[in-house]
Parts: C-alpha cells; structure tokens; sequence
C-alpha cells in the first residue's frame, strides 16, 4: 500500500496533483488486481445496497432482544408532521441512521461501514446528502473512497473493532469517515478533508461500548444518529477553516491508546456502563429465560 497515514494521502495529492479519491482508488485498484472503472462501478454496487436498505426498510420488524423497530418510522412521520427540530437534511440524516441500524440490528441487508454496528453512519449521510443537494451519483461515489481512505488508515493504525477500541473505534470511525466525505463533496481539499476527519473523531475518543444484553440494538442504534450528525458538525467546522490543532494522524494514535486503556468490561463485553445498569440487567435475564440470549 503507498500510503499508511492521512499524512501520506495528502502529500500523495500534493505530489500527482490527484484528488484524495482518487489516491485511494489508485490503490484499491491496485490492490484488487483489477481496472480503475470495476473498482468504481464496484463501490457502486455498495452504495446502491445502502439505498436498498433504507428504501426497503421495514417498519413492523422486530429485533430479536425486541428493543429495536420501528424508530425509523417515528422519526419519518415525525418530520413530515411540520413539526420537525431541525431542518430539512440533518433530519433525513437522522431518519437514515436509525433506519439503518435497525434494518442490522433486525437481520436485514446491510454494509459494514466499516462495522456493523456503525452501518448507518455512512449511508445516512451520504444518501440524504445525495436526495437534498441534487448531486450526481459519481459524486457520491467519490465521496465513498474517500471515507474509505480514512477508515482504511484507522483500521491500520487503531481499531475500527468496538472489542479492541470500544465504541470509538466504530461510530467514531464511521463519523470520521463520513466527515472528510462530507468536506470533499463540498469542495474541501485534502487539508479540509483531514481536519473534518480529526473533528469528528476527536467529539468521539472515549466513548464506550456498551452493549445491553451484548446485542447491537441499545444504545448502538440510537449512537449512529449521533455519530452522523457529528460527521456533518465537523465537516461544516473544517470547510469554514476550522483546523484540528492535534493532526488526524495523531487522532487516530490517541484513539488506540485509549482504546488500549479501557478496561475489558468496556469493550463489548456487556459487563458495566449501560449494560450493568438495573434495567439493563432485568432484560437481560428476561431474554435469557426466553432462550432469546445463551
């Protein structure tokens, strides 16, 4: 791999005159054996199953620990009510993230964006940005290797693993990502682009996981919302010149050796926070007697 560092992919830009998408895409090409246009097309094919899932979302599925299902559906009716918090994008964000992380927590189709358990960060922003701005596809699909420049670096140099890093590693990651995607659609360059990635990821260092009966549902779901609207914070503080005074490389070293430091009970164990909480414990034994849990 050319590149093992955000720092790496910019001086790359500087060096070629590429854009940090294509950078990235460069290597995946490379990388896969293949040509510029299949590792393109192939991206796409992705993002076309994000859109499935938000489009085929299911608003009567149940999770199995029946604390995931139907918030998509609240939220949507809730923003077309008039009523609404926030404008127009920020709540299709809001409304794509839980819709998307409910579609995993209910055994749907979804892509790891880079986990699971973080899936609706990317799709959620990507895709309403897409609906409310107008932009063409291939913008977005750009937008999409460079988020995946992004997570490929954590990935080598931390943690995108909520067992190793704790959550950070993956709503942080996935806000990170979607960050810099965010600042490059809107013309950010590679500088831009980085310090939207160290923003996001900074709102998110220490943040733990903890899973309430170790399944995805609580509070995963509901941190995905959050995680994407922190992604959109941070790419509109980096594209009005706000600059991360710690560098995105050094973000992502602080990450890890927080996520080295957690004690293993905050590392998707289930064993404190929110999942040691009285509530949490009594719906945890509740799913064990149903034979729901092992």
């Amino acid at each position: 791999m050319p590149y093992h560092s955000i720092k790496d992919i910019l001086n790359i830009c500087k060096s070629t005159g590429c854009e940090f998408w294509q950078v990235v895409s460069d290597e995946q090409t490379q990388e896969a054996l293949s040509t510029p246009n299949a590792v393109f097309e192939e991206m796409r094919q992705m993002y076309h199953i994000m859109k499935a899932t938000v489009n085929e979302y299911d608003k009567s599925a149940v999770s199995a620990g029946k604390m995931a299902g139907g918030g998509g559906e609240l939220l949507h009716k809730y923003n077309k009510s008039g009523n609404k918090l926030l404008g127009d994008f920020l709540s299709l964000v809001i409304e794509y993230a839980v819709k998307t992380a409910e579609s995993n927590a209910c055994m749907k189709r979804i892509v790891a964006a880079p986990t699971a358990g973080s899936c609706g960060i990317i799709p959620a922003v990507f895709i309403a940005y897409e609906q409310y701005y107008k932009v063409n596809e291939d913008s977005i699909i750009k937008a999409l290797f460079t988020a995946s420049g992004i997570g490929e670096i954590v990935a080598e140099n931390a943690s995108i693993s909520g067992a190793q890093g704790g959550c950070q590693a993956e709503i942080g990651t996935a806000a990170a990502m979607a960050a810099g995607g965010v600042a490059y659609l809107e013309g950010g360059n590679g500088e831009c682009i980085a310090n939207a990635a160290a923003l996001a990821l900074k709102n998110m260092l220490g943040l733990v996981c903890d899973p309430v009966a170790g399944l995805v549902e609580v509070p995963c779901i509901k941190r995905n919302a959050i995680g994407a609207v922190n992604a959109i914070t941070a790419a509109q503080m980096a594209l009005a010149g706000i600059k991360s005074v710690i560098p995105a490389d050094e973000v992502i070293d602080a990450m890890f050796q927080i996520g080295c430091s957690l004690p293993a009970c905050l590392r998707e164990t289930s064993q404190a926070g929110l999942a040691a909480t009285p509530t949490a414990l009594k719906i945890e034994k509740k799913l064990r007697s149903k034979g729901t849990l092992l």
